[in-house]
């Protein structure tokens, strides 16, 4: 099985192609101002570069640090970007009756890869239990929820609250492994 290190590269290609599908081949925007509110003045290709950088940026540093603390900030981006993003394509393309463009590439690319990654860190042990999961579940849920809601300044509490999480489970790791 492929390591976590070498797997989480793919996250950053798949959101490339997620991206080409909703906005090439097909026009999501167009769809989800049928149905929700348009709260995000952001175009598509600032919110693509946002994200990509965001991802790119902590890969960068999960492959420095590689300790635990990095890679759940890692878990919490794609949860977040990807995961929920799939099954959002997948519940309002059933409960409109109206596909929803990133349906396709959320259920080829997005659910499979992410379970590798996933399945990469329970193995290597970057998430040790079932509640890691939960958690890092409700926190992408949330805050793509909060996304859809409020807007782009999502983005910027996200970045604060990482980097906040990121140093007090780093420090709580370094703690256990002192004991």
């Amino acid at each position: 099985m492929a390591s976590f290190r070498n797997l989480i590269i793919l996250g950053p290609l798949i959101y490339q192609i997620h991206h080409f599908e909703e906005h090439i081949i097909f026009n999501f925007r167009e769809w989800r101002l049928t149905y929700f509110s348009d709260n995000n003045t952001l175009s598509t290709e600032e919110v693509l570069l946002r994200l990509s950088i965001f991802l790119l940026i902590i890969i960068f540093i999960h492959l420095i640090k590689n300790n635990k603390a990095s890679a759940h900030l890692i878990l919490f981006f794609l949860m977040t970007t990807q995961v929920i993003n799939a099954f959002f394509h997948i519940f309002f393309s059933f409960y409109f009756q109206d596909f929803s463009p990133g349906a396709i590439t959320g259920v080829l690319l997005y659910l499979p890869v992410n379970y590798l990654i996933f399945k990469a860190a329970i193995n290597e042990g970057y998430i040790n239990n079932k509640m890691e999961i939960f958690y890092l579940v409700i926190m992408g849920i949330c805050t793509f929820t909060l996304f859809e809601i409020i807007g782009p300044i999502v983005f910027l509490i996200s970045i604060f609250l990482s980097a906040g999480y990121y140093l007090i489970c780093n420090k709580y790791d370094m703690k256990v492994k002192a004991s």
